[in-house]
């Protein structure tokens, strides 16, 4: 098997707070699954069904209207490497969730393009994942999941899907596009959580 550079490790810096097996970037490396959607902003929708079939829909206006927040948080990819100090604007999950129905115990996320990964609902409440928008300052680009992506920064970061349009609420974990493929089920990078079975 050959492999990329990034599973090849590199020297850890010292003094940093770095998950086992991941080296330091300062640069936004791009990794996708396919090709990057382009969503206009007149059309882009976010749906979040409960585990009961019903919908809350936000369009773009609606989701800026709603209360933003400014996370500053730490970025660790599968593929090694970790971004610190990343800042980014969105709408919390605890936000959007507030008036939802359910109590499901899993969701499974949808991206515009045909991506999904599946997480804990507990692992979006509780100020640990946004809707993030805004990267830098600056609008979130297409190709780091822009218009908007879900953020969640505390697990590996194929679990912060680009390109977010909706989130289904499930009583039963249901597997997403990685997890399917081999890729754990839950992803923490403090455990290295890579793989089925790590």
């Amino acid at each position: 098997m050959t492999l990329t550079p990034g599973f090849q490790g590199r020297p850890r810096p010292t003094g940093v707070a770095l998950p086992p097996g991941q080296y330091q970037v300062t640069d936004f490396p791009v990794l996708s699954a396919g090709p990057t959607p382009r969503v206009p902003l007149e059309s882009w929708e976010l749906v979040i069904r409960n585990e009961d079939g019903a919908d809350w829909r936000w369009s773009w206006d609606d989701l800026q209207r709603l209360p933003q927040e400014d996370p500053q948080v730490d970025l660790h990819c599968v593929t090694r490497w970790s971004k610190f100090g990343t800042s980014w604007r969105g709408v919390s999950l605890d936000v959007l969730l507030a008036d939802v129905t359910s109590s499901a115990q899993y969701a499974l996320v949808g991206c515009y393009g045909g991506y999904t990964t599946n997480l804990p609902v507990a692992d979006l409440l509780g100020g640990k994942a946004w809707i993030a928008h805004t990267y830098g300052g600056a609008p979130l680009a297409p190709v780091h999941g822009g218009p908007a992506r879900l953020l969640v920064p505390h697990l590996y970061l194929w679990k912060s899907a680009k390109w977010v349009r909706s989130i289904q609420l499930l009583r039963d974990e249901q597997r997403g596009f990685w997890e399917q493929l081999g890729y754990h089920d839950y992803g923490d990078p403090w455990r290295e959580q890579r793989y089925q079975g790590d």
